[in-house]
């Protein structure tokens, strides 16, 4: 007799996701209310903030994001990570409540290796990310904020999603998230290519974030910068971000320079002397 038939045992299901987390009818609140009314009239309401942004380029995905973790008015850690690595070729920004972060990415985590062990290889960037919102969209309503940008390269080539707690899933060539994105965008649309090189992409992505780190009190720290390559993602550095901007300061405006030069290769026309005087005095002269 197999040992299932007397412990009356069966196999768990391992086709869907095995989040092992409470269903969204299962939150303990008291009697007769509803668990969305409840969170939204009792809930904390505590005020974070962050500067993360993600964009695709010619040599793979450039993330980068600042390291202020915000509780209310207060600096919670200076120095935390909101780029989180799932495996060796995706990596995704946190945005959002760090708890709820934490606790989905390592979920996602745990599903992709299920999902390795079972098929033989690694889902794509866009499995995952269908994945992730599916898995998040049944918790819609209640107080779970995430907000992240999966950035990954598969066998298709780079890729980039975002992805937010209530089941939105968007593809794209550049994505920003938290209070600080507004300044972050009016960089990086001022200038992104798609063909810039490496060290291009790494200067544009620290000054995005160095610049809404000076404009959005709710960001700061220091800039991290993570480059996903075919080889896998690669950790490129962290600077302190008001050091940063006070460099960037320094350096010569490139726009104000062509300007100029376009000033001295075509100087305005001078303008034809008029006389001052009125006709008449000039019909007596």
């Amino acid at each position: 007799m197999a040992l299932q038939d007397v412990c009356k045992w069966q196999a768990p299901n391992t086709q869907g996701p095995s989040p092992h987390l409470p269903q969204p009818g299962a939150w303990a609140v008291p009697p007769g209310c509803d668990p969305q009314t409840f969170l939204q009239i009792h809930g904390p309401r505590l005020a974070h903030g962050t500067t993360t942004l993600a964009f695709l380029f010619r040599h793979g995905v450039i993330a980068a994001a600042d390291t202020r973790s915000s509780c209310g008015n207060y600096v919670e850690c200076p120095t935390s990570r909101k780029i989180i690595p799932v495996h060796q070729h995706l990596l995704g920004t946190t945005s959002g409540t760090s708890a709820d972060c934490a606790v989905w990415y390592r979920v996602l985590r745990r599903e992709l290796r299920l999902r390795a062990l079972r098929e033989g290889q690694l889902p794509s960037v866009a499995g995952a990310a269908k994945l992730l919102s599916t898995m998040m969209s049944c918790y819609r309503g209640l107080d779970l904020c995430v907000a992240t940008a999966l950035c990954g390269w598969d066998r298709s080539g780079p890729a980039l999603f975002y992805v937010y707690s209530d089941g939105t899933r968007l593809q794209g060539n550049i994505f920003s998230v938290g209070s600080g994105s507004p300044y972050a965008y009016g960089v990086l649309d001022r200038g992104y290519r798609y063909d810039m090189t490496p060290q291009e992409a790494y200067a544009l992505a620290r000054c995005a974030v160095a610049h809404a780190t000076h404009r959005d009190a709710y960001s700061g720290g220091s800039v991290d910068l993570f480059h996903v390559r075919e080889s896998g993602w690669e950790y490129v550095s962290r600077n302190d971000a008001c050091v940063l901007y006070s460099e960037l300061q320094k350096l010569p405006d490139p726009d104000k320079e062509k300007e100029e030069e376009a000033s001295r290769d075509h100087p305005e026309p001078a303008s034809p002397h008029r006389d001052s005087r009125m006709p008449a005095e000039t019909e007596m002269l």
